[in-house]
């Protein structure tokens, strides 16, 4: 029985050098064609994926916020916690100052920190940018919303501002909480 089976063997082994060998104008078995797997492919998409996203915000955004607006709501709110409403005023669009006095703005201001009391820790939830012909503001806006901590509360805060000319400028401050007193 071993012999016959090395025979078969053997033969077989020849079969396929045979098939491997010369090939005599036959097309080449396919293992040996090289063909792309999916591996190349997916390397090829994360490639394009990546520099779309690397390509649209060439340097002109932080966390989603421009740089200049950034600033602006940086130092509005700065203001704001420190307690220099008359500045917050000043400061404020044309939207903001329409809309109160500077002691009525000083009044809700202080109002507003005597009730919740002075922030303890402000963490930026999401911002949007917007372009509209509407309320709440008119024009080219940026909604920044942060979870904040006060002494007394916890809620959300609310900032809006607005560009004219190249500059952003206080709009709207919101605070939304269910625990002031």
């Amino acid at each position: 029985m071993k012999n016959a089976e090395r025979l078969r063997l053997n033969q077989w082994r020849r079969s396929l050098q045979d098939f491997y060998g010369e090939l005599d104008g036959k097309a080449e078995p396919y293992r040996t064609v090289r063909r792309p797997s999916r591996l190349n492919y997916l390397v090829i998409l994360v490639a394009l994926v990546l520099s779309f996203a690397s390509g649209c915000g060439a340097g002109t955004r932080r966390s989603g916020i421009p740089v200049d607006a950034q600033s602006v709501l940086d130092t509005a709110l700065e203001d704001i916690d420190a307690g220099r409403y008359d500045k917050v005023y000043q400061e404020a669009a044309e939207e903001w100052r329409n809309q109160v006095t500077q002691d009525e703005s000083r009044a809700k201001l202080q109002t507003l920190r005597d009730s919740m009391g002075k922030v303890r820790t402000r963490t930026l939830h999401s911002a949007r940018e917007e372009q509209t012909s509407t309320a709440p503001v008119a024009g080219h806006s940026l909604t920044a919303f942060y979870q904040t901590v006060f002494e007394r509360a916890s809620g959300m805060e609310a900032v809006v501002l607005v560009e004219h000319g190249g500059h952003w400028y206080l709009a709207k401050y919101y605070v939304t909480s269910s625990g002031a007193k």
